[in-house]
């Protein structure tokens, strides 16, 4: 079977995914492995028997629904590729925001950062990366999730400490900047029954009071987690804007606002730790 043919029947297999032709690709290019630019460059290449019934294999459970992520154990992020298991959340492209604040805002120099719930790693992994001078420390409940995060923190070459625990009960701090994408997903949304979601740790995804009870809980703690201006970055969804500041002003945090994901959905709230004057 040729290139092309092979991704025509996959687009045709593929046709109930949100997006079938990018899946047909980033699997062909997993299982050649060849960047998309060769998919085009030789669509008249003969794939071998093994490459195709390797292919049809992945097809097969991508039309089960099973994330490709998983299909091919990674996932790019921020112009780097992070290796994901069912052990963690997959990075999604509204995460970038996150990371983006986060340099924008953080010490220009030394700083302390810590990455809550850090998963595969991908937003403490990249601000280490970005900013080598900063200390960032990653945690998380799950040593699963942890260990991925340490896998791919030794592959990219990221220098960061790994803490097992529970948010920030285990951190000493203080910190200069506090960023978490935790669970923020109601239990009874309908949304956890569809899509890449269906196979991803339901404990990275839901949380109680309908989504909001870690993002309280990380608010609470940070109050005393952080240095004078330090800055406090949530990821949240896309409904939980006014909920997410408003918990923030309640604990004191200043200059609290909302900013935007690429669809335009309100999607990272950050404030800043009032300055006590003596």
């Amino acid at each position: 079977m040729r290139i092309d043919a092979a991704l025509r029947q996959a687009r045709e297999r593929l046709a109930s995914s949100p997006s079938p032709d990018l899946d047909a690709q980033v699997l062909l290019c997993h299982v050649l492995a060849r960047p998309r630019s060769y998919l085009f460059t030789w669509p008249e290449r003969e794939l071998e028997a093994h490459q195709q019934q390797s292919f049809l294999a992945l097809l097969a459970r991508r039309e089960r629904g099973e994330p490709v992520a998983h299909l091919t154990g990674e996932r790019e992020f921020f112009g780097r590729n992070f290796s994901v298991t069912p052990d963690t959340l997959i990075p999604r492209p509204d995460t970038e925001t996150l990371v983006e604040l986060a340099l924008k805002l953080g010490p220009a120099g030394p700083a302390r950062v810590v990455d809550l719930g850090t998963g595969t790693g991908a937003i403490g992994v990249t601000l280490a990366l970005e900013r080598p001078q900063w200390q960032v420390t990653l945690t998380d409940l799950s040593a699963a999730a942890l260990s991925v995060a340490g896998g791919n923190a030794r592959q990219l070459g990221a220098q960061v400490t790994l803490q097992q625990g529970s948010w920030l009960e285990d951190c000493r701090g203080p910190f200069d900047v506090i960023v978490s994408n935790p669970p923020y997903i109601d239990p009874a949304d309908h949304h956890l029954d569809e899509g890449d979601v269906r196979f991803e740790p339901r404990s990275a995804l839901v949380a109680d009071q309908r989504g909001l009870a870690d993002l309280a809980t990380i608010i609470t703690q940070s109050a005393a987690r952080l240095v004078a201006g330090g800055w406090l970055l949530l990821e949240h969804g896309y409904q939980q804007g006014a909920q997410v500041r408003a918990l923030m002003e309640a604990g004191r945090f200043d200059g609290v606002r909302t900013e935007r994901d690429l669809g335009g959905n309100e999607r990272v709230t950050v404030g800043r730790q009032l300055i006590v004057n003596n």
